[in-house]
């Protein structure tokens, strides 16, 4: 059987799975050897590293606006648990140790989940939006990914795509985390708000930065699984500069494969890069 064809699984399993890694996750962040982060500053750092934004409501094919909507309301809530944290020399940022479970008694509410590439809804939807950009925030810094999960699923079209395909970070409380360490001698600081428009990300130091990142793919593929299905594939990349921006050294990042849950070559509007 081809490593990314579907497995059929019953709801049982899952929900038996979930609970036995949520747990496991849990008790790695109480008995592990990580120096978590969890200090947090109400001013700025005084360098900026990198920024980002990226749009909060989107057009989607078969999605209800009501989803986008109370995807904000959601990213609202989770950016305040992240906003302002520092990340010292030798501590790891963890998305979910943060953020914590997105449980109705906090505020969240429905949205947008995909779930084995369907599109469907759950309590803290979207909230992958926020991991992907912090994601591709660090990529354009000196800290070090440690952990993150790739989509499985290539849900929608790419027409407008500004990113590469496979720069984003998928998350699922608790055991699919995003996490990076700080293996500098400088302090970092993660800045996210959620405005009437975008989602907005700074990262922040306190000590000017002498590096400058580029983020490109190669070797992108598609190719047809013998089930039917169309699998994309490529490779991302990063181009490290120094001040002068003369190019330093070329970096591997990571490598994606994802299954398409629509037809490569019918072209359509509606994008996203983010759920």
């Amino acid at each position: 059987m081809d490593a990314m064809q579907p497995k059929q699984r019953s709801q049982l399993r899952i929900f038996l799975g979930k609970k036995y890694y949520r747990l496991k996750r849990s008790i790695h962040w109480y008995v592990g050897q990580e120096h978590y982060a969890k200090a947090r500053a109400s001013e700025g750092l005084k360098y900026d590293v990198f920024t980002h934004q990226t749009v909060l409501l989107r057009q989607l094919k078969d999605v209800d606006m009501w989803l986008q909507h109370n995807k904000v309301k959601n990213l609202t809530i989770a950016a305040k648990r992240l906003s302002g944290i520092l990340i010292k020399p030798g501590e790891t940022f963890s998305y979910w140790k943060l953020i914590g479970n997105t449980t109705k008694r906090k505020g969240y509410v429905d949205g947008m989940i995909l779930h084995y590439g369907k599109v469907t809804t759950g309590t803290g939807g979207g909230l992958c939006q926020l991991s992907n950009l912090i994601y591709w925030m660090v990529l354009h810094s000196p800290l070090t990914v440690t952990e993150r999960y790739r989509h499985s699923y290539d849900v929608f079209p790419d027409s407008k795509r500004s990113q590469p395909f496979g720069s984003g970070a998928t998350c699922s409380y608790n055991y699919l985390d995003l996490q990076f360490n700080n293996d500098t001698n400088q302090t970092f600081q993660l800045n996210v708000e959620v405005t009437d428009t975008h989602l907005v990300g700074h990262i922040l130091s306190d000590v000017p930065t002498l590096h400058r990142y580029k983020i490109y793919e190669k070797n992108h593929r598609l190719s047809q699984a013998h089930w039917g299905s169309y699998l994309r594939h490529n490779q991302l990349y990063r181009k490290v500069y120094n001040a002068s921006g003369e190019e330093l050294r070329d970096e591997y990042v990571t490598e994606n494969h994802a299954i398409m849950m629509y037809d490569p070559f019918l072209q359509s509007p509606e994008t996203s890069d983010f759920c």
